[in-house]
Order: C-alpha cells, then structure tokens, then sequence
C-alpha cells in the first residue's frame, strides 16, 4: 500500500531536504529486526534533527492518516521497532538526534537526545566523575529513546531500577502533535498524572520521545567481582540477603547461572576456563560497588556463607582483568546457546521470593511435558528476572522447535501468570507477545490500556498493531502486525 503523493510530499517536506529517504537499501535494514525474526515493508524512511521536525511529521500524519513506526538502534527483540508487512507505513528514525549535554553535578542528571547511544551517555557521565547505571549487551548501538520505550532493564536493575526508575524527565511529542515538555527533571511534582510514566515503556504506542533527563549517580571507586558455586537458587538467593546486609546495600549486580550454562560457555567459546576448580550446579557472579573497599566485605561475607552451606566455593576477582573475564562468561551465554543450537526464548519475572522455587518447578515442568526439551533459565536473581530458554533436542533441533516451541512458549506464559509473574520483564510485548498478553494479561490492566490509547491516540496511527490489539477509530489507516 504505496503513500498517496500528497502525504509523500507532506512528510518530507516536514523533515526537510536531506532528511529522507525512499532509497530501498538505506531501508532494507531497518524493515528487519537484529535477530532476522520480524520483517516489515515500508517505503519511506524520515530522519528528523529536532523536536519541531517530529512534531510537523505528527501532524502531517494526522491529516493524511499514516501510520508512524519510531526507530532507534534496531536492537529490540519483540517486533516493536519494525513496521507491518503492509508498506503502508513510515520509520521515522530518531539517530539524529544524538545530542549529549552537559552533566549537572548538583542535580545529577544528564540531558539527552532520543538517539544519543548508550555507550555515548555511559562516557559522557563517566567524563564528570559520575555513571549512568543502565547497561546491556547491546549498548554500543542501543539508543536511549528505544530504552525508554521498551523500559529497559539489564545487569544493575537490583540496585538502580529499571529505565522506569532512571528517567528523570522527558520530552516527547504525543499522537495529537502536542509537544510534552517534562524535561526539567522535578525530583517533585504532584501536579497531575505523570504523563512521561506513560511514555515509558509504551512502544511508542502513545507518541515519540524525543529528549530525556537522566538520573546519574557517582561514580562507584571500588568495586569488587566474586563468581560463586552455590547448590541451588534457594542458596544463592540467601547469599544475596546476606551480601547485601554486609555491604549496606552496595550490591549492584548478582546474575544465577546453572552449570549447563557455563558449560555451554567453555564447549562452545574458546578463551574461556571455568572460574572454579570443582564443579557446582549452579554459580553466581556478584558485584559489589561502592565509594571504599568492598574486598574484606565481600570476602568475609562469602566466608559466612560457605560456612552456613550456602555456597560451596568462590574466587573473587584480583584485577581489573579477572572481573571483566568472569563477566564475560555471563555476557557470552547467550552467543554460547545459539551456536549450541535452537531455542524457544522467554524474558519473564516472578517476584524475588518466588524465584527459586519457580526456577525449579517451572523447568522440571516443561521437561516433562515436552521430551527432550532442555531448560537453560539463568539471570537477575535479586530482581526476579529470568531468561527461561527451552532448548531443543542436541538432534533434530529444527524440527522439534517448529513442532513444539508454541505449545512450549504459551505453557512457560502460562506457569508465570500462575505464580503472578509477567511475561516480558525487561524487552517489551512488541508483536512477539502481544497476543500472550492479550490471552493471560489482567483484564483490568489491559482495559486501561486499551482506553488510554484510544483517547490519547484516536487515529491509531502511533506504532499500530504493538503491544496491544486495538480497534481504532473507522477513518484511521491502521496497518496491522
């Protein structure tokens, strides 16, 4: 479905000469998702440089009923970032707008713009003696607008919280061509509803983000790295209780990690040697961060819990070289399981306590329903998140996926819903989940969004057909995933 000639001219006169682009191979890698699993048609791509610009693009999407599909770093993994199969559709890419301001040390915030990348804010912050605490593997291109729009989370939300918990303000422009100013970051408001809130982790269902305020914190002097072998999740989280008693709540990373997952790593990755001399069934990698020295603390805590039975052997990092090699197991995991072979992957998060349990009984579950399969999960322990990856058979991988890994994904949904869990905890719904959360989501949850979307955006022309189905009004133009 080709764009009328007057909506052609209206968006790119919006953006301006230079500022897009109808060329089929400058789209072509945006109409794909990273991991080759979601592909779009559309066939222009607007490339705007300033808030203005992405407000007259609105606009002139309202007057002509086209459907916008906001892009950042294009390393989402549900579909959101990806326009439908229908062409109808136009990327508006936000890349440009990567400025970086200056830090503000009293108020520890840092203003960016929606495509500043995420390695670029951590060298920023770092450049005035101050972190931004948000990381995830894909911070090289990962933007700070696609974070926000899918609420990201990664290896510190046990002690920072997600990009939720991070954003101290937020510019945007919503569905009606208003431009929301919150940027000015008010530790306090009681003004209203917090519209930003809104925006943070809507897909870009409910506008497009175009500059934040993020929250900064001091740059930690000292950290200290342990890895860990523990007997089970129940252990581990107990060793966490008690670390984070003996730091004073300085632990800022604390990832489970089964000992098939390690032992993907050194099969499937040379370069790397297990930490440990003795094997373990499960491991923990935890990091403490902090203004001193951490190295007695961890150390004597993990002396206590070796003592108590809570873990069975540990090393602690003595260089700089040592952590960043231990961390590189766990970074590395995931690359080791694809190349092991075929996998139905799952984000979802049950509350902390519920945790190990779950763990246990969920992955004895599927491996009884569901022969041969092979259940990695491994993850943020201290805030409930697991990456619960069924494994196909070592033979006959392909097949058995195409034959179970639906039954597969709706069951593992279905055993989060019943210990109260989410089903996406840091990578959004997108087109991936979105009937999932359709079937198991709250009603009462989902009724809400679907009336907040329908008043905020009447046309349905915000990133149509993500997160959540909607029947939009009978004039709008609403491609549908």
């Amino acid at each position: 479905m080709p764009l009328a000639p007057a909506a052609l001219a209206a968006l790119t006169e919006a953006v301006g000469a230079g500022n897009w682009s109808t060329d089929p191979a400058i789209l072509a890698p945006r109409l794909v998702d990273w991991r080759g699993k979601f592909h779009g048609a559309a066939g222009l791509l607007l490339l705007p440089r300033d808030t203005l610009a992405v407000q007259r693009i609105i606009r002139a999407a309202i007057a002509h009923r086209v459907a916008l599909v906001p892009q950042g770093g294009n390393t989402g993994l549900v579909g959101g970032n990806i326009p439908d199969a229908g062409g109808g559709s136009v990327i508006v890419g936000l890349s440009r707008l990567d400025t970086i301001g200056a830090v503000d040390a009293g108020g520890l915030t840092l203003t960016v713009g929606a495509g500043a990348i995420l390695a670029n804010v951590h060298a920023a912050a770092a450049a005035a003696g101050c972190a931004f605490p948000l990381s995830l593997g894909a911070k090289g291109s990962a933007t700070i607008g696609g974070l926000i729009a899918t609420n990201a989370g990664g290896v510190q939300v046990l002690r920072h919280g997600t990009m939720r918990a991070l954003v101290a303000g937020l510019e945007a422009v919503l569905p009606t061509g208003e431009i929301l100013h919150q940027l000015t970051g008010l530790a306090k408001d009681n003004s209203g509803y917090d519209i930003k809130q809104l925006l943070i982790g809507g897909e870009g269902t409910l506008g497009i983000v175009t500059a934040a305020a993020l929250k900064l914190v001091p740059a930690p002097a000292h950290r200290a790295i342990a890895w860990v072998g523990v007997p089970g999740p129940h252990a581990a989280l107990a060793l966490l209780a008690r670390l984070r008693a003996a730091s004073g709540g300085q632990v800022e990373s604390f990832e489970l990690i089964p000992d098939a997952g390690l032992a993907l790593v050194l099969q499937q990755l040379p370069g790397h040697r297990a930490p440990l001399a003795s094997a373990h069934p499960w491991h923990v990698l935890v990091e403490l961060a902090g203004p001193a020295s951490l190295d007695e603390v961890l150390a004597d805590g993990l002396a206590a819990a070796l003592a108590a039975g809570e873990a069975g052997d540990a090393t602690i990092a003595a260089s700089v070289a040592q952590g960043r090699a231990l961390w590189a197991i766990r970074e590395e995991l995931p690359e080791a399981e694809r190349r092991d072979g075929v996998a139905a992957h799952h984000d979802i998060s049950v509350a902390v306590a519920a945790m190990p349990d779950f763990a246990l009984a969920s992955a004895a579950a599927i491996e009884a329903e569901f022969p041969g399969a092979r259940v990695l999960a491994f993850g943020h322990l201290g805030d409930g998140n697991l990456h619960f990856n069924v494994r196909a058979p070592a033979e006959g991988g392909p097949a058995w996926l195409a034959a179970h890994g639906d039954g597969v994904t709706a069951r593992v949904y279905e055993l989060v819903t019943a210990a109260g869990g989410s089903i996406s905890a840091e990578h959004g719904i997108g087109v991936l989940k979105r009937d999932e959360l359709a079937r198991l989501g709250d009603p009462g949850k989902l009724a809400a969004i679907r009336a907040i979307k329908a008043a905020l955006d009447p046309h349905g022309l915000m990133n149509p057909g993500k997160l959540i189905a909607l029947i939009a009004a009978p004039e709008a133009l609403v491609p549908m995933a």
